[in-house]
């Protein structure tokens, strides 16, 4: 339904200018307080501060990217947010790279080179990831205007707000926005407590979250995947073929962090050390590495799941399952062993792993129900199916 389509995109853009400039002035209102409530202590909190008073003002161009993004994925052009994300990476590293540093000298062999620098430190990083989102999102709004296809839109189109298309657009991204808010705010709970262990240990766990986000990176391309195929299939009155879809998607996504949990297992500590030198973060962080390795092949398996979910409009149910599992198990359970038992990171980071378990298990249980199908009931499961996909082709 192209014409709805389009409708929808003109409500993602009216949705930013609505929603997304006042969360970007409240965002700088806050550029100390939330980090307080992060818990940083008094040697990082200005720091902190002048990043996010920076940064604020360019995350309506964030917004705009992942919005925008999205409108092309669900059309089925994942090609799209790739070429703008690596631009807006590139670019991003590059900046920080010369922004941060002041100006030095590198040798390479019989070759020694001077690498102008601006040296404003942790001002350098804002500035850098801020002017690359900028970038990220001017491009993914022209594309809107410009870009063959069906979200492609005109500034001569009516840009005006459709009550019941608005509420069927809260109905579905409420439960959805919640989620992340459990969440975001669960991981501010965890943050206070892992903080209260000291600095070496922070810094462990930023590492050991960094070095493992390199291994399930494929996982959120196979929860977008999932989300996409879904939502097609179920657009075109196929669920028996979202079914068949969202197996193999698990299958591959299953095998594939099978692999990254064992390279993360096998090669962690040398990953770690491409961060940095120091020895105590790097024992501290690697034992974590290694529990988490055995969780990647089950936790892709929630996000499949849930994104499977998410593309047939059931985010009140994902929502339901994050929160149950987040609070319940993730959250008290690290603030238990860490605020009350006196443990460490490692223990924290065990209720992590126990939280995936749980909530795959339940993303599966509620996809297995079939109930995401219920506004498809009047489709005899097979009616009008595409041939069995194969695997190998897309």
């Amino acid at each position: 339904d192209d014409a709805r389509t389009k409708e929808l995109t003109r409500h993602a853009v009216l949705l930013i200018v609505m929603i997304g400039i006042p969360l970007t002035a409240i965002l700088t209102a806050c550029s100390r307080l939330i980090p307080l409530l992060m818990g940083a202590g008094p040697d990082i909190i200005d720091l902190a501060t002048k990043y996010n008073l920076i940064i604020a003002p360019f995350r309506i161009f964030g917004m705009c990217s992942m919005i925008f993004n999205s409108a092309f994925r669900g059309a089925g052009d994942t090609k799209t947010p790739l070429r703008i994300n690596i631009l807006v990476n590139v670019l991003n590293v590059i900046g920080n790279y010369f922004l941060i540093y002041e100006t030095h000298t590198r040798t390479i062999g019989s070759w020694t080179f001077t690498i102008p620098g601006a040296g404003w430190g942790v001002a350098g990083a804002a500035a850098a990831t801020g002017a690359s989102m900028a970038v990220g999102g001017i491009i993914a709004i022209s594309l809107l205007f410009t870009k063959p296809g069906p979200t492609r839109i005109s500034i001569r189109d009516k840009f005006r707000i459709n009550l019941p298309l608005t509420k069927q657009i809260l109905n579905i991204s409420i439960p959805a926005m919640l989620e992340r808010i459990t969440m975001s705010s669960a991981g501010i709970i965890v943050s206070r407590s892992i903080a209260s262990l000291g600095t070496a240990v922070i810094a462990a766990n930023s590492l050991y979250l960094t070095a493992e986000s390199m291994s399930f990176m494929p996982g959120f391309a196979f929860a977008t995947a999932a989300t996409t195929l879904v939502g097609q299939s179920l657009g075109a009155r196929k669920p028996a073929l979202a079914k068949r879809f969202v197996k193999y998607t698990a299958i591959l996504a299953s095998c594939t962090l099978a692999v990254a949990g064992a390279c993360l297992y096998l090669f962690g500590e040398n990953i770690l050390r491409f961060f940095t030198p120091d020895e105590e973060v790097i024992a501290i962080a690697y034992e974590c590495l290694k529990l988490v390795a055995f969780l990647q092949p089950v936790q892709v398996l929630a996000w499949v799941y849930a994104g499977a979910l998410r593309g047939a409009g059931d985010t009140k149910s994902t929502f339901f399952i994050t929160a149950t599992t987040t609070w319940g198990i993730r959250t008290l359970g690290a603030v238990l062993v860490i605020r009350v038992f006196h443990m460490g990171l490692l223990q924290a980071v065990m209720c992590m792993v126990a939280d995936g378990y749980v909530r795959a298990l339940l993303m599966y249980l509620r996809f297995r129900s079939g109930k995401w199908q219920r506004l498809f009931a009047d489709v005899p499961d097979g009616e009008s199916e595409l041939p069995e996909p194969e695997v190998g082709s897309s």
